[in-house]
C-alpha cells in the first residue's frame, strides 16, 4: 500500500528584507505624500540658511562699523570671540577667523542691491568660497549665481574654481551658428566654449569609442560639466534614414531650451566637413525624433581641440543651430588664464579710454522761433 504523499507547504512570497510592498494604485499617492515632505524640508533647511546668513551680515555690519569709527581696536574682536566661546558655549561658529570673515561678508557686498541678496540662497560654506578664491566682482557674481542656478554642491563648486569657469567663460565665449542666436537667445548662457572632463581619467591617446564609453559611465558627473537642465536621452541613439541606420554618439534633452542637444564626439581636430554630418543628424531628429511642442534639435560638435578663426567661418553661414565646443581632460593652469583675463581687461578698458566722446548734437530751432 502506497504511503500517502505529504502536502508540500504553501509557497510563500519572497519578500527582501527593507523593502514595503505597495498596491500600484497607491504607488502614485504614496510619492505625492513624499514629494511634499521634501519639498517642506528643503523650504525649512532654506529658511533657516537665510536667517543664519542674515546674521552672519549683521554680525559683520556691527563690527565693521566699530572698527571704523575707532570704537574698538583689532584686539576686542579677539575679545569677543573669547567671551562667546566661555559665556556661552552653545553658540557655534564665532570665532576669532569667522567674526573676520563675518566683517568681510559685508564690507565686500555692502551697497550691491543686486548681488547681496544672492548671498541668502547659498550656504556659508559657499559663500566663503566664493569670497576668499574670487578678486574681482563680476567673477564673485559669476560663481553666485551660476551656483544657485546649477545648485552646486561644495566640491563641485571646488571644482569649477579650480577649473577657472570664469576665466575661460569671460576669454573664449562660445561660437554658434546664427540659427542658434535666432531660435534660442538664451544658448549662449547654456553652452560653452571649453568642457572640462577631467573626471575621465582617459590617457592622453584615446579613441572616440572610448571617450564615449567613458561620458557613459561617468554621466553624472558630465551632466554636472553641461549644466542642470540637460537629461540624458541615449548613447549611439539610433536614426533610421533612407533604409539605412545611422549612430548618433549622445542625444541629451535641455529642458529650458526645451529642445533635443545632439553631442557629436571627435577626439581631434576639428574640421568643417564635420559639420555637414552633425547637420545630417539635425535634420533626422527634427523630422522623425522631435515632439510637435519642441524646439529645433541643436547639435554640439565635442572635438579634442579647434581653431577660433577656422570654427568661426564654418559657422557662420551654417544651416542648422550647431556650435563648436572643445573639451580638456586636463585642469588648466589658472596662473596663465588669470593673466589673460588680466590682459584682456586692460586692453578693454584702454579700447574705452581711446574711444573718443561723441561730437554735441544741435538742437533744431523750434518753428517760428527768430
Amino acid at each position: 500500500m502506497k504511503k500517502p504523499m505529504k502536502s508540500l507547504p504553501a509557497k510563500r512570497e519572497l519578500i527582501v528584507p527593507g523593502e514595503v510592498i505597495v498596491p500600484p494604485a497607491l504607488h502614485a499617492s504614496f510619492v505625492e505624500v513624499v514629494d511634499l515632505i521634501r519639498k517642506a524640508r528643503q523650504r525649512a533647511f532654506q529658511a533657516v540658511n537665510t536667517e543664519l546668513i542674515d546674521l552672519y551680515w549683521r554680525v559683520g555690519e556691527y563690527i565693521s562699523r566699530k572698527l571704523e569709527a575707532a570704537a574698538w581696536g583689532a584686539g576686542v574682536v579677539d575679545q569677543l570671540a573669547d567671551y562667546i566661546a566661555r559665556q556661552h558655549p552653545d553658540l557655534k561658529g564665532f570665532t576669532r577667523r569667522n567674526l573676520f570673515r563675518m566683517r568681510q561678508l559685508y564690507e565686500t557686498y555692502r551697497g550691491d542691491e543686486k548681488v547681496s541678496p544672492l548671498l541668502r540662497q547659498l550656504s556659508w560654506t559657499h559663500n566663503l568660497m566664493i569670497l576668499s578664491r574670487c578678486k574681482l566682482p563680476e567673477e564673485r557674481e559669476f560663481y553666485l549665481r551660476l551656483a544657485i542656478q546649477e545648485r552646486w554642491a561644495k566640491r563641485e563648486l571646488e571644482r569649477q574654481l579650480a577649473a577657472a569657469l570664469f576665466e575661460r567663460v569671460v576669454l573664449s565665449p562660445p561660437i554658434v551658428s546664427p540659427l542658434v542666436t535666432q531660435l534660442q537667445p538664451l544658448a549662449l548662457t547654456v553652452f560653452r566654449d571649453t568642457y572640462l572632463l577631467d573626471f575621465l581619467d582617459l590617457p592622453e591617446t584615446h579613441s572616440e569609442q572610448e571617450l564615449q564609453q567613458a561620458l557613459v559611465a561617468n554621466l553624472r558627473q558630465f551632466l554636472l560639466e553641461l549644466g542642470a537642465d540637460f537629461t540624458f536621452v541615449g548613447e549611439r541613439f539610433r536614426l533610421q534614414v533612407g533604409g539605412r541606420d545611422f549612430f548618433l554618439d549622445l542625444l541629451f534633452f535641455h529642458r529650458g531650451l526645451n529642445c533635443l542637444v545632439a553631442i557629436e564626439l571627435k577626439v581631434d581636430e576639428f574640421q568643417p566637413e564635420h559639420l555637414g554630418k552633425l547637420e545630417f543628424y539635425l535634420e533626422a531628429l527634427d523630422r522623425d525624433i522631435r515632439k510637435p511642442h519642441e524646439g529645433p534639435s541643436i547639435g554640439v560638435l565635442l572635438c579634442a581641440t579647434k581653431d577660433r578663426e577656422v570654427v568661426e567661418y564654418a559657422l557662420s553661414r551654417a544651416l542648422s543651430p550647431a556650435l563648436v565646443a572643445e573639451y580638456q581632460t586636463r585642469l588648466p593652469d589658472k596662473h596663465l588664464l588669470q593673466a589673460k583675463l588680466h590682459e584682456f581687461y586692460e586692453l578693454a578698458a584702454s579700447a574705452v579710454a581711446d574711444t573718443p566722446a561723441p561730437l554735441p548734437v544741435a538742437r533744431k530751432s523750434k518753428k517760428g522761433s527768430r
